[in-house]
């Protein structure tokens, strides 16, 4: 039987390559609601309470590569259906391009990409007693929003924002990846998520503890693509936090077992996934 990742593993940071690292402040700041907790060189780090949500590194010429595994989009989780709104409205003002809007039964959610083409979604999560299930297992799809309900949120409130709640989080991580198979067996046998659902044969969702999803993995762009190219704006890696450093351990341990490289980080551990993404393991902090 295959070991199972702690229930209270979660996601912490997304770290991206950008083009250019003021456009990206301004984008992420303005439109996004984020705040740049600091600066070192050319890489920023943002976030919307103490810890960091985001961090980008500037490569000057880095360009958006078409038909690689990488990054589909990573989504930002807000605490509720008014903060989503908020975000929502603060798109309208700032007249950001939105470039889609969906509900997946789970959640609902606003998709979009930032100035070097990285996918976005921001989204809200229904309660957990309100989760679809079909056979068992959590049901999601992909339908129209209902965008008057969300700015129905607002009625009655101040028009003001100060940006992204506090409570705000990495909610999930949308990957492009070249076989479904091997990263699925990667994210289930060596992460140690459990398999949520198939979306066909092009599309799977794994995560700890239940949720309906903490990665998506899908070859809509990318069967059998190689990974991006080091002058590639997208995904650097992204991290997976467990609550104990037992926890850590035994995914040293799952990751020798498969013959995965290991890198360490001082208390992370950095691998690749089949398909050449970054993923960093670590420990929570109490932030």
């Amino acid at each position: 039987m295959t070991e199972t990742i702690h229930p209270d593993t979660r996601l912490g940071a997304v770290h991206l390559t950008v083009s250019d690292l003021e456009r990206s402040l301004a984008f992420y700041q303005n439109a996004l609601g984020f705040r740049l907790n600091r600066r070192e060189g050319a890489q920023a780090f943002l976030g919307a309470g103490r810890s960091d949500l985001l961090t980008l590194l500037e490569k000057p010429g880095a360009r958006a590569v078409r038909r690689t595994t990488g990054l589909y989009h990573f989504a930002i989780l807000t605490p509720s259906r008014l903060e989503l709104a908020k975000a929502l409205r603060n798109l309208a003002q700032t007249r950001t391009p939105v470039e889609g809007f969906a509900d997946h039964l789970v959640s609902e959610a606003i998709y979009l990409s930032d100035p070097d083409g990285n996918g976005i979604e921001i989204y809200r999560d229904r309660p957990r007693h309100e989760w679809p299930r079909e056979d068992g297992h959590i049901k999601m799809a992909t339908d129209p929003i209902d965008i008057d309900g969300i700015f129905a949120e607002l009625q009655g409130r101040p028009d003001g924002w100060d940006g992204l709640h506090p409570e705000t989080a990495l909610g999930h991580m949308h990957l492009r990846v070249a076989q479904i198979a091997n990263t699925e067996a990667f994210y289930r046998n060596v992460v140690g998520f459990d398999l949520i659902m198939h979306f066909g044969s092009s599309a799977s969702f794994v995560s700890a503890g239940g949720y309906h999803h903490h990665l998506g993995m899908n070859t809509w762009q990318s069967a059998g693509a190689p990974p991006p190219p080091p002058d590639a704006v997208g995904l650097r890696w992204y991290d997976i936090l467990v609550p104990m450093r037992a926890e850590l351990d035994r995914f040293a341990n799952r990751a020798a077992a498969a013959g995965v490289p290991i890198e360490e980080r001082g208390d992370a551990l950095f691998v690749r996934d089949p398909a050449g993404n970054g993923v960093q393991v670590a420990v929570a902090s109490n932030q």
